[in-house]
């Protein structure tokens, strides 16, 4: 029976990349307007070999001054998990949900040490809830399907 305990576990966090640009510096640093940020975030998940997932988490933050980029900053940070013996139907509420909290912070940290770095001030990204987000996008996929949304409350 011990054969077929859930196993999750962390094997490793990691910043897998890493971008940043400042297409129009020096003179786009010596505005005096305020920047608008624009911050985009996506999560993917596969598996590597059996029972072992990467998931990545990535986010795009741009500051612009009117319609010119002051940065523009991706990050892309990855983590790898040891996942067996979860139900089928729970595999992917945990890669979209409990692997993501893991790695955010790592993510948060680098995005905006590397801004700080670059010489701007740190832009802190938001909290996430994963799980709010997941539950937004099975809705999306359950109205594209044209299936009442009420089926998709998570245990």
């Amino acid at each position: 029976m011990s054969d077929q305990t859930p196993v999750f576990a962390i094997q490793r966090i990691y910043l897998k990349g890493a971008s940043l640009e400042q297409p129009n510096s020096p003179a786009i640093l010596l505005e005096p307007e305020q920047p608008t940020l624009d911050m985009q975030l996506g999560v993917q998940a596969h598996p590597v070999s059996e029972g072992i997932y990467e998931v990545v988490i990535t986010a795009t933050v741009q500051t612009k001054i009117k319609d010119k980029t002051v940065f523009l900053v991706e990050t892309q940070q990855a983590g790898i998990f040891e996942i067996r013996n979860v139900p089928q139907e729970q595999m992917q509420q945990v890669l979209a949900i409990s692997c993501p909290q893991i790695v955010y912070p790592y993510l948060r940290g680098n995005t905006a040490d590397l801004i700080q770095r670059a010489g701007f001030p740190p832009v802190h990204l938001a909290e996430i809830n994963f799980q709010a987000m997941y539950e937004q996008q099975i809705a999306q996929q359950l109205a594209q399907m044209g299936q009442p949304q009420a089926n998709n409350t998570l245990q």
